[in-house]
């Protein structure tokens, strides 16, 4: 039976039958695992078994390391000593298990695994740790019990995202502060959910949640999947924070590092139980030859519940709406796509495909789903694989969204590349809608990767040194101009295109300046980039506040008008010649003229008969233009031969601006 995926795009045909046996493996390995359970749910619940757990009577601890030899629990409650008291007891299928009264036991104790195997011996931090912290003095990982008597009650439950397209938050907690310190979920809590709320956004992404031990990472070197970092508090902490955006209606979603990890031994899951092979490919396949990490083995079923189980965990535990996978190439791929240029359908399909991650992820988003029908899931992926965004019953691999990772790289191009007198304008247009019709599609000008040291931040590549000097309301420089009338006009028609949502980081919706880099040796272990200058914002007499003031007006408009439930814009024209470019997305027509000289008068477009008025102008005063337009006007479409059967209407387009008009609907109302 030919699937969905490929009625709907004819290139695939010749790739049918291999998209169908991608789609039949998933479905046989499905049934593999839930076996006599009664679902795929119900297998993945490893966290549930696995780990410390409180009873009634006592303590209970189990651990898989099937190379092990003997097991000790070592921890503050021996001195950490190993001690027969502690010494855990082999079961079947490669589990270890122990039991202890209660008084043996409390919250807080530090712990650790001493794995013995035949010939060797190391500390380990258990797999399935829900709680590690870091010694501040010798800067050592340890595990801790963690089974508070009373645990923070939420109020609220998931945000069902479904049928509400993201508008999200990018975010890294350790980042949220201006001080030159790691902040907190509390203090996230506190100051930059209020701005949020404020920002119109509707959807949170956390960054680095998953515990890692060194903080320039970005949280993307994992060691202990199941452990929310403690470098940024506690898990009732983060319950706390979620429960919170929740009350407010605002989702949250976790980046979750599925892709690779960290090649720490007694922080992270290398060589565990003595092996290399324990969790991750043995041989070349092992280590990640680009990010210094090592990689998953998905053909192992025990490594599919240890995954699956922490997409469960981290639903139910802390009510997460959905995840951002991240690294999603790096797993479709044999070689993580990094030597084939993706120019043709055959690289999709030409046997170079890691259909054991593929599997994975086609069984991740069934599962999600199952724990959560209104949760989302979101797939960092720039290679352009087929069916990654779309449904599995339609052949696909499941994710309701994609990131528009082209969006970006194309913005830093052309800005880094030509002056933007050289844009072209239907290239522009063009780069910005091409998605396929089948898969939705998460738009951004920029995230946290456009940012990182050795880039910048479009707001610095387009003003650079000027910024220091001339933000502030008394000072006149064409430079920052420029900047801040393109940076308004990036944003607006990167949102106004999107295909089905939008994505912007912290702080970079107000022109955030210079770029990110976290505390290393090479910076003397700074904190100056790796932190958020809201002062910048909230100054009264500097100019961030206008392009703060733009984002909410144009997240406010999007959200109002249900913009993103749109399929598509419809191109009216773009005119090369003059830099300009009108399209249309429900009841809304957007203008740009890029034109960084001239400004047009009387100048006509394509409508529907009717009357419109501007509801967004990014050349206002309040947004830092010079308010050259009368927003106040109401424009009335009138016949014209050269857009007949439409009509037309004819606006004043200042240089280097956008308008947004909306088609005013008026309803009769009959009488009895």
């Amino acid at each position: 039976m030919k699937l969905n995926i490929v009625r709907n795009d004819p290139w695939l045909e010749p790739f049918s039958r291999r998209i169908s046996d991608r789609h039949e493996r998933a479905m046989h390995k499905e049934s593999e695992l839930v076996g006599k359970a009664t679902s795929l749910k119900d297998f993945a619940s490893g966290h549930l078994f696995f780990g410390m757990h409180r009873e009634t009577d006592g303590w209970i601890f189990r651990e898989w390391a099937p190379n092990a030899e003997k097991i000790y629990l070592i921890g503050e409650f021996n001195n950490w000593d190993e001690t027969p008291d502690y010494m855990m007891e082999k079961k079947g299928y490669g589990n270890w298990e122990i039991k202890l009264p209660l008084d043996k036991l409390k919250h807080g104790n530090l712990y650790r695994l001493s794995v013995h195997w035949k010939g060797d011996q190391g500390n380990r931090i258990p797999a399935w740790a829900n709680r590690v912290v870091q010694d501040r003095d010798t800067l050592m990982f340890n595990a801790q019990v963690w089974a508070p008597e009373k645990s923070y009650t939420r109020k609220k439950d998931w945000i069902n995202m479904s049928a509400r397209p993201p508008i999200i938050y990018e975010t890294h907690i350790g980042m949220a502060s201006e001080e030159c310190r790691v902040a907190t979920f509390n203090e996230f809590r506190q100051n930059v959910l209020p701005r949020i709320i404020k920002g119109g956004y509707n959807t949170i992404q956390l960054m680095a949640v998953q515990e890692h031990p060194y903080y320039g990472s970005f949280g993307y070197h994992v060691s202990s999947f199941f452990a929310p970092s403690s470098r940024f508090g506690t898990p009732d902490e983060l319950k706390e924070l979620i429960d919170a955006a929740h009350q407010e209606g605002i989702a949250v979603i976790m980046d979750l590092v599925h892709s690779h990890s960290v090649k720490n031994e007694v922080e992270g899951l290398a060589r565990f139980d003595g092996t290399p092979y324990q969790y991750f490919h043995d041989g070349p396949r092992r280590d990640h030859i680009a990010w210094d990490s090592l990689c998953f083995n998905y053909g192992k079923n025990e490594v599919l519940h240890f995954l699956l189980s922490n997409c469960r965990y981290w639903l139910e535990e802390f009510r997460f709406d959905g995840f951002r996978f991240d690294g999603v190439t790096s797993m479709l791929y044999l070689d993580h796509g990094l030597s084939r240029d993706f120019t043709s359908y055959e690289m999709y399909f030409d046997g170079q495909q890691d259909e054991d991650a593929i599997q994975y992820l086609m069984l991740a988003n069934r599962l999600i789903k199952q724990v959560n029908p209104g949760s989302i899931t979101i797939a960092e992926e720039m290679s352009g694989m087929p069916g990654l965004a779309t449904s599995f019953d339609d052949g696909g691999i499941g994710f309701d969204y994609r990131l528009a990772m082209g969006t970006p790289d194309y913005w830093i191009k052309i800005i880094k590349e030509r002056q933007d007198e050289s844009w072209d304008i239907s290239e522009l247009y063009y780069e910005l809608t091409r998605k396929r019709d089948d898969e939705k599609t998460i738009s951004y000008a920029e995230s946290h990767d456009q940012a990182l040291v050795g880039d910048k931040t479009i707001i610095f590549r387009l003003m650079d040194k000027e910024m220091y000097d001339y933000m502030n309301l008394s000072s006149t420089n064409l430079i920052i101009d420029r900047g801040i009338s393109l940076h308004k006009m990036i944003r607006l028609i990167t949102i106004a295109t999107s295909g089905g949502g939008y994505l912007n980081f912290m702080g970079n919706e107000f022109g955030h300046p210079e770029w990110i880099d976290f505390p290393r040796e090479g910076n003397n272990w700074s904190y100056h980039y790796a932190r958020r200058q809201w002062n910048l914002i909230d100054h009264p007499d500097l100019r961030y506040k206008f392009l703060g003031a733009f984002d909410r007006e144009m997240i406010s408009l999007i959200t109002k008008e249900n913009i993103l439930h749109e399929q598509w814009p419809r191109l009216i024209t773009a005119n090369q010649g003059d830099q300009v470019l009108f399209f249309e997305r429900g009841l809304l027509i957007f203008a740009f003229n890029f034109n960084p000289q001239k400004s047009f008068t009387d100048y006509g477009f394509a409508v529907e008969p009717g009357k419109y008025q501007i509801v967004l102008n990014t050349d206002a005063g309040e947004f830092g233009g010079q308010g050259l337009v009368d927003t106040s006007m109401i424009f009335y479409s009138f016949p014209d031969y050269s857009t007949a059967p439409r009509h037309m209407i004819k606006v004043y387009l200042p240089a280097r601006s956008a308008l947004v008009f909306k088609r005013i609907v008026t309803r009769r109302v009959y009488g009895n």
